[in-house]
C-alpha cells in the first residue's frame, strides 16, 4: 500500500506539480525599489503581450467599437428553425461563466492583497483582454461546425486548432494532437471548477444561515441535474437568470454608491493613487498591487483561455465579427462593470469595520455594514446565482470538447454531465480535493494551447474586422445619402 502511495505521489509530482509551477509559478522576477520584486508567471507573460498586440492591431477595439457592441447586443435574431442560439444568447452563456466567483471572492482577494490600486490594473487587463476575446471568438465563429445532436452549431478552440493543423500539414486529419490536448484540458478544468462552485455555495449558506452543507449540496445538485440533463434547457435558464442577477447586483451597488456618494471621489482617488503611488513603489508593494490586479482581471474575464469561444461558435449571425465584438463586450461587463461593483462595495467600508476578515467573510462583512442582515442575505443569494450560472455555462462549453473527442453522440455528452454532477456533489461536502488544483492546471493548459494558435491565426479575425468596418461605413454612407434624398424631396 505504501508503495502504491509513493508511486501516486511520484506521478503527481511529475505530471502535476512541475506543470503547475511552469504555468502559475514565478518564472521571472524583476527587482523593484524597496527590495521587493515583480513576479511574472508563464500565463501572465503570454496573456499580457498577446492582449497588447491584438489591442494595437484592432486599434483599441473596446473603445473604438463600443457603440457597435451595444448595438449588436440588442439584436436577438434567431434562425428560422430555432436551433442556433442568437449572438445575444451566446453573450449570455459566456457572461454566465465570466461573471462568477472571480467577481466576488476574486476581487476581494485582489483588493486584500494589492490594495485599491489593484482595481485600476483590473481595468487595464479588461481593455487589452477584450481584443484577445474578440480574436478567439471570431475564429470560433469562422471554424464552427453543424451540431447534429443539439441542432445549430458547435465549435471552439479544438476546432480552429484542428483546422490550423490541417492547413499547415496540407491534408485532412482525423484528430490534431494540440486540439485533443486542449479539449482534454478543458474537461479537466470544468470538472475542477464544478467542485469549487459547490463548495463556495455551501460555505456561504453555512456562514450566512447556518444551513448544513449536505442540504445545500443535495438541493444544488438536484436543480442542476434537472436543467443540464434536459436537451435544451441550459440556454433558456441562463437567458433568464444571467441578465436578472447582473442587473440586480448592479442596481444594489448603485444604491450603496448613492448612500455613500460623498465618499466616491475619495475612493476613485485612492484607486488611482495606489495604482501608481510612490509610497507603494518605495515600500516594495507596487508588485503586489500590479500583479494582483492583472491576475484577477485576466482570470476573471477568461480572455485568452479558450472557454468563451465554445459559446461564440454556437451563435447564428450575419457576420462573424459581430460575435467577436459581443464577446469583447462580455469582458467589459465582467471586469469594468461587475468587478468594479464588488470593489466599490469593499472600498466604501471603513477598514476598521472589516479588520481580521478575509475571503467571503470580508464580502459578507462589507454587505452587512452597508445593508445589515439584508445585505448578507443578498450577497449569499448572489453568490449562489453567480456560481450556479457558471456551472451551467461550463457544461455548455463542454459540449464542444466532448463532441470533438468522442463524436456527437448522446451517450458521451450525458456521461460527462453525470461526471460534472458528481464533482458538484463532492465539492459541496469536501473542503479540498486534488481535483480543485486540476481545475487550475486545466485552465492554464487551455490558455497556453489556445494562445499558441490564435497568434498565427489572428489575421483571419483581423480581416473579418476590416470587412465589418467596410460594411458599416457603406451602411452609414447609404443612410446619409437616403436622408439627403428625403430632405431634397421635401424641399
Amino acid at each position: 500500500m505504501e508503495l502504491l502511495t509513493n508511486i501516486a505521489e511520484f506521478f503527481r509530482f511529475i505530471f502535476y506539480d512541475i506543470f503547475f509551477f511552469a504555468l502559475w509559478g514565478d518564472l521571472i522576477k524583476i527587482p523593484l525599489p524597496g527590495g521587493n520584486t515583480l513576479n511574472l508567471s508563464l500565463l501572465v507573460i503570454l496573456l499580457i503581450p498577446t492582449g497588447i498586440y491584438f489591442t494595437v492591431r484592432t486599434k483599441g477595439l473596446l473603445i473604438r467599437k463600443f457603440p457597435d457592441m451595444l448595438h449588436i447586443a440588442t439584436e436577438r435574431k434567431q434562425d428560422k428553425k430555432g436551433h442556433a442560439i442568437s449572438g445575444f444568447q451566446s453573450l449570455i452563456v459566456s457572461t454566465a461563466t465570466r461573471v462568477g466567483m472571480g467577481n466576488l471572492v476574486g476581487v476581494v482577494a485582489a483588493v486584500s492583497a494589492g490594495g485599491a490600486g489593484a482595481v485600476f490594473w483590473m481595468w487595464i487587463t479588461a481593455l487589452i483582454g477584450s481584443s484577445t476575446a474578440y480574436i478567439e471568438a471570431t475564429l470560433a465563429q469562422k471554424h464552427k461546425r453543424k451540431d447534429p445532436l443539439y441542432g445549430g452549431y458547435h465549435g471552439g478552440p479544438a476546432y480552429y486548432i484542428h483546422d490550423f493543423a490541417e492547413q499547415k500539414r496540407k491534408k485532412k486529419l482525423k484528430k490534431s494532437v494540440i486540439a485533443v490536448l486542449f479539449a482534454i484540458s478543458g474537461l479537466i478544468c470544468w470538472g475542477g471548477i464544478s467542485q469549487v462552485i459547490s463548495n463556495s455555495v455551501t460555505s456561504a449558506f453555512y456562514t450566512a444561515f447556518d444551513i448544513p452543507p449536505i442540504w445545500t449540496t443535495v438541493i444544488l445538485v438536484a436543480i442542476a441535474a434537472v436543467i443540464v440533463l434536459r436537451k435544451k434547457a441550459t440556454v433558456k435558464v441562463l437567458d433568464i437568470v444571467v441578465p436578472i442577477m447582473a442587473a440586480i447586483f448592479f442596481v444594489i451597488t448603485l444604491v450603496i454608491i448613492c448612500l455613500n456618494i460623498t465618499e466616491i471621489p475619495g475612493v476613485f482617488g485612492r484607486i488611482f493613487k495606489e495604482a501608481f503611488g510612490i509610497r507603494q513603489v518605495v515600500a516594495g508593494g507596487f508588485g503586489a498591487v500590479l500583479m494582483n490586479g492583472v491576475k484577477r482581471g485576466l482570470f476573471s474575464n477568461e480572455a485568452g483561455s479558450g472557454s468563451a469561444p465554445c459559446a461564440a461558435a454556437a451563435a447564428e449571425t450575419d457576420h462573424i465579427a459581430k460575435i467577436g465584438l459581443l464577446q469583447a463586450f462580455g469582458v467589459f461587463i465582467d471586469t469594468i462593470v461587475i468587478c468594479t461593483c464588488t470593489a466599490l462595495i469593499l472600498l466604501l467600508v471603513p477598514e476598521t469595520a472589516t479588520v481580521g476578515l478575509g475571503g467571503m467573510e470580508l464580502l459578507l462583512g462589507a454587505m452587512s455594514h452597508h445593508m445589515g442582515q439584508v445585505g448578507v442575505i443578498f450577497i449569499t443569494i448572489t453568490l449562489f446565482l453567480f456560481c450556479f450560472s457558471t456551472f451551467l455555462g461550463v457544461l455548455y462549453y463542454a459540449r464542444s470538447n466532448v463532441a470533438y473527442l468522442f463524436g456527437s453522440n448522446w451517450t458521451s455528452q450525458t456521461l460527462y454531465k453525470i461526471f460534472a454532477l458528481i464533482m458538484l456533489f463532492i465539492g459541496g461536502l469536501a473542503t479540498y480535493t486534488f481535483v480543485w488544483d486540476l481545475g487550475d492546471l486545466g485552465i492554464g493548459l487551455m490558455t497556453v494551447f489556445n494562445l499558441l494558435i490564435i497568434i498565427p491565426m489572428g489575421k483571419e479575425a483581423l480581416d473579418a474586422l476590416k470587412d465589418y468596418d467596410r460594411i458599416r461605413k457603406e451602411e452609414k454612407k447609404a443612410k446619409k445619402e437616403e436622408k439627403c434624398e428625403r430632405k431634397q424631396k421635401l424641399q
